[in-house]
């Protein structure tokens, strides 16, 4: 990538280098800080066997210590790669944390039966249903053993809206969610999450061969760039001409940030009483 200066900003991937011991840090008080705050006992961590959740998972055992942490993986039959279940059971122990595994596949068999508009060429509006519930099991850990639920999105998943409403975007806490896809990858090597995970290409695991890149149509490296440009609030031409990509592919990006803005804030609400007479 040719770098691209504006103002002392470099547009190219060094200028995501971060002080991954400073970084963790903070992340770790701000976990700690907030579930102390909330007077509750702990956190559930969904994890995947992927990236972003291994790298909460570590975070929030460091935060307040695996005794008040509880894993929870929910893989889905034929779906769910067994080496993925792998990689999470190998993290758990090396974290020493109890993790739950909750099978989906029945659930889901059900939901396939009673849901009137279910339709199995529908990758995405189902993939939906398979991301909530698995946000319901969550909570379910959570209330039941009065913890938080910790949240793994990155920064290019939450400004990009590739997360599910009211699925793995309904969480209590979002410690990652100002940290680029590639900030997340340096974070992982600082904590010595295991290289079969910190190199395995991102997956939500919602149906066989899905993978996050394939599905946003563009690499995390080039989108992580794109959105950096546009967080500095370079024109959309200037970002395609520093990073040798297409117009199309940069408009492309800031067309699905726009479009994924309702996923980022509550709902609307219509102000109808006043304050004054």
């Amino acid at each position: 990538m040719c770098p691209h200066f504006i103002g002392i900003f470099m547009l190219n991937i060094d200028s995501h280098r971060i002080d991954t011991e400073n970084t963790t840090e903070k992340l770790v008080n701000f976990i700690r800080e907030e579930v102390d705050r909330s007077g509750l006992n702990g956190a559930v961590v969904s994890v995947s066997g992927g990236l972003d959740s291994a790298v909460a998972l570590a975070l929030t055992v460091r935060a307040l210590g695996p005794e008040r942490v509880r894993a929870l993986t929910l893989p889905e039959r034929d779906i769910t790669p067994d080496r993925d279940i792998a990689d999470v059971m190998s993290l758990v122990r090396s974290l020493d944390v109890t993790c739950d595994t909750v099978e989906i596949t029945p659930v889901m068999s059900v939901m396939r039966e009673i849901l009137p508009l279910y339709d199995p060429e529908d990758l995405v509006a189902f993939g939906n249903v398979k991301a909530r519930v698995r946000m319901v099991l969550s909570y379910h850990y959570a209330n039941s053993l009065g913890y938080m639920v910790m949240g793994t999105s990155n920064r290019t998943e939450w400004l990009t809206g590739y997360f599910t409403k009211y699925g793995d975007g309904g969480v209590d806490l979002m410690p990652l969610a100002d940290l680029y896809k590639n900030q997340i990858r340096q974070l992982a090597i600082h904590l010595n999450i295991p290289g079969s995970i910190v190199e395995k290409a991102p997956s939500g695991g919602l149906w066989p061969g899905q993978t996050d890149e394939g599905e946003l149509g563009i690499d995390y490296d080039t989108l992580d760039m794109i959105l950096s440009g546009m967080d500095e609030e370079m024109p959309e031409k200037e970002i395609a001409d520093a990073l040798n990509v297409d117009l199309t592919t940069v408009q492309g990006v800031f067309k699905r940030v726009k479009a994924n803005e309702h996923k980022r804030r509550l709902p609307t609400v219509l102000r109808l009483r006043t304050t004054s007479e």
